[in-house]
């Protein structure tokens, strides 16, 4: 199989925002005389492409943009390295694979969307199911060892602002220390016991985007972060119960805490498909954005403990089996019915 192509794409910088030279790249070197292809602006400089073989009734589905930083690629004839190459322009790559066995053997009604912003927010996703009428089928490529996703962690992100008073860090007791409230906060989360969850197992959650930049010798008067949780079907809605009642009761910090909720992704179940191994997943994708679809299945080559990494890599096997399944799944449910 000639991977020149695929180089080519890793070889684009496609870093979230910066995806359109990649997608325009792409609307002339994927699209083949049997297909054809729909370019969608999405609103922000980016572009959602829709390739499709008659009428879709399957749609093949993954991003184009990557996370920072860009990592040129390498090949040593076996292994792909590099920025994109398990998240998610190998998936692109074994996505359109898939897409030409079907047209070499005569099938239509399929077809292979690439969206914009998967990673900042699913920007490209939402725009699609708010313009497009979609399939019955969606089958979303993420890094998945090549196993279909049976079920999937959602995600919920608030935004967190905390006041003090600043004052001379010598005499504390004249000030009130915002880091010490972001403390206090911290550890009231860690004592809540989070329902556990008999699919998905525990919940987990972070902090990122943490600023308080006062100096050494001051009480800092302002922190901001944001808490971000991986939720699953049994700590989903307690989570948002949960941050909604930070801010009440008798504890001194809660006053000096503000909470905003930004949103996030809903747990998600999969179809899967007889013979090919099944996992659970604790990242999330475009599925949940992806509403104008009945059926979704998530699976795709490589591992995500590899992807956002300056590791990240996917191996040539890895992808010609992505394609051998993508092929394998379009025919189980349109051809091999039983």
């Amino acid at each position: 199989m000639d991977y020149n192509r695929f180089i080519k794409m890793l070889s684009i910088d496609s870093t979230s925002s910066q995806e359109r030279e990649l997608a325009e790249f792409l609307a002339k070197e994927l699209v083949t005389p049997q297909s054809s292809v729909e370019i969608m602006e999405v609103g922000d400089g980016t572009l959602n492409l829709l390739f499709s073989w008659g009428d879709p009734q399957i749609v093949f589905c993954t991003h184009l943009d990557t996370v920072p930083p860009y990592i040129a690629p390498q090949f040593d004839g076996e292994t792909f390295r590099g920025r994109g190459t398990c998240d998610a322009k190998g998936q692109i790559w074994s996505l359109y694979q898939a897409c030409l066995v079907l047209e070499q053997r005569g099938y239509s009604n399929f077809g292979l969307l690439l969206l914009a912003g998967e990673e900042t927010g699913s920007f490209g996703a939402k725009h699609f199911a708010k313009t497009h009428a979609g399939a019955k089928y969606l089958l979303v490529g993420e890094p998945t060892d090549n196993a279909m996703v049976s079920a999937a962690k959602g995600t919920k992100a608030f935004q967190i602002d905390i006041t003090g008073i600043s004052c001379h860090s010598g005499y504390p007791e004249r000030g009130i220390s915002a880091v010490d409230n972001f403390i206090n906060l911290i550890n009231f989360i860690r004592s809540v016991e989070i329902p556990n969850d008999a699919i998905l197992g525990p919940t987990t959650w972070n902090v990122g985007k943490l600023i308080s930049d006062n100096p050494q010798n001051i009480l800092s008067n302002h922190l901001s972060c944001r808490i971000y949780f991986r939720t699953t079907f049994a700590s989903d809605k307690f989570v948002t119960d949960l941050m909604a009642g930070i801010t009440q009761g008798e504890e001194p910090w809660r006053k000096y805490v503000s909470v905003q909720a930004l949103g996030g992704d809903t747990p998600t179940r999969f179809l899967t498909v007889d013979g090919i191994p099944t996992t659970t997943v604790a990242f999330g994708s475009d599925a949940p954005h992806l509403t104008c679809f009945e059926q979704k299945m998530l699976c795709g080559p490589g591992s995500i403990t590899v992807a956002h990494t300056p590791h990240e890599s996917v191996t040539r096997r890895d992808l010609e089996v992505a394609t051998d399944q993508y092929v394998k799944i379009y025919e189980s449910i349109f051809i091999n019915k039983n």
